[in-house]
């Protein structure tokens, strides 16, 4: 399972799951899956979601066994 830090980087940002989602050009329905672990980003939206943040995918996201 893939856990993630997105909720926390959005409030030290002051950003709305939307504006995330327009940033990384998905759905804010996305962004809201991915904080409630629904759905597994792939590499290229961790990337760019990292990106945003100006961090590394692994700061955001962890894999859990």
């Amino acid at each position: 399972m893939i856990k993630n830090r997105i909720k926390e980087y959005r409030a030290k940002y002051d950003m709305k799951q939307e504006d995330l989602a327009v940033k990384v050009g998905v759905r804010r329905e996305t962004i809201g899956n991915l904080e409630n672990g629904k759905y597994n980003p792939s590499l290229v939206l961790a990337w760019n979601i990292a990106k945003v943040f100006g961090v590394t995918i692994e700061e955001i996201f962890t894999v859990e066994n």
